[in-house]
């Protein structure tokens, strides 16, 4: 499958010079600032680059962690679930969840956690960045039951940690980042366009940057780095990518976009949604996602 390439997606992709390596290379020592990795984090981590990891492992590990505990036994409790009776083993409930599920919401869980723990600069709204990330990673992976891109497993994580790039501008690059911030309250172009002004590189690639420092496997950093511009992750091919930058999309047209207020972005999920073929299952699609999000939402606040 071949897909066209529109003028919009190019925008911000450009040659990496000396000087924005310098900068990216600036931004990338942010990740010696997050806290350490929790057991949890690193054994999922591990298991998303292809490593063995069992339910009785991720059990145990959750039993340890009281708050992720009770956050995992509140989802499968949820409504979202509709069970019978009261779930009250973690064994049972990830029993319920499944793998890839259950990794999806500890990363979710976990990296919040992480996120909310840093230091970020005036007007950086963690809970924004947050709820952005989730949104575009639910997306993601309800778009790729009905779309029939490779590597389809990584696309909750994907759609994560897409914007992290934007988090390591902010802790290590501040005055920086208020002036894109500042540039788009006054309608300067958009995220990537002011990025590449700034900057000579992009919050894409330091994204997917970081994601190679943290070993992820490369379908994900590859989707990462080109969310925003998907024709260039195959040569054209579909891809995570496409996904990812459809979800990224059609999060901002529905109010979960990392914008300054009253700000509009620049351009709507329509396009990639019909390149995708998402069609008639759109409508099924997102009323499952307002149900997970508001649950998600809900447990994040917790975590």
């Amino acid at each position: 499958m071949k897909f066209a390439t529109r003028p919009a997606d190019r925008e911000g992709v450009g040659v990496v010079t000396s000087g924005s390596l310098e900068v990216r290379e600036r931004a990338l020592k942010a990740l010696d600032r997050l806290p350490p990795f929790s057991p949890i984090l690193n054994r999922l981590l591990a298991s998303l680059a292809r490593e063995d990891v069992s339910f009785a492992e991720l059990a145990s590990l959750i039993e340890k962690d009281t708050v992720l505990a009770g956050n995992i036994l509140r989802l499968v409790n949820s409504a979202l679930y509709s069970l019978p009776g009261t779930v009250s083993s973690v064994r049972h409930a990830v029993a319920i969840l499944g793998l890839v599920k259950l990794r999806n919401v500890l990363l979710g869980m976990t990296i919040s956690r992480l996120w909310r723990s840093v230091r970020t600069p005036p007007g950086w709204s963690t809970a924004q960045f947050n709820l952005h990330s989730v949104a575009v990673a639910t997306l993601a992976d309800l778009l790729v039951e009905v779309v029939p891109a490779p590597d389809a497993e990584g696309a909750f994580v994907a759609g994560l940690l897409h914007d992290m790039g934007k988090l390591l501008w902010a802790i290590a690059l501040p005055e920086h980042y208020l002036a894109v911030w500042r540039a788009l309250e006054q309608g300067h172009g958009d995220w990537l366009a002011c990025e590449k002004e700034l900057w000579g590189c992009d919050h894409a690639e330091l994204s997917a940057a970081a994601l190679e420092r943290w070993k992820l496997p490369e379908p994900i950093r590859r989707a990462v780095r080109h969310h925003h511009a998907p024709e260039l992750a195959r040569g054209g091919e579909l891809d995570l990518a496409h996904v990812v930058h459809a979800a990224n999309l059609l999060a901002a047209d529905m109010g979960y976009a990392m914008l300054p207020p009253g700000v509009v972005p620049h351009h709507t999920a329509t396009l990639a949604l019909e390149a995708l073929g998402v069609g008639g299952e759109l409508a099924r699609l997102l009323e499952r996602f307002r149900d997970e999000v508001a649950v998600l939402q809900g447990v994040l606040k917790q975590a």
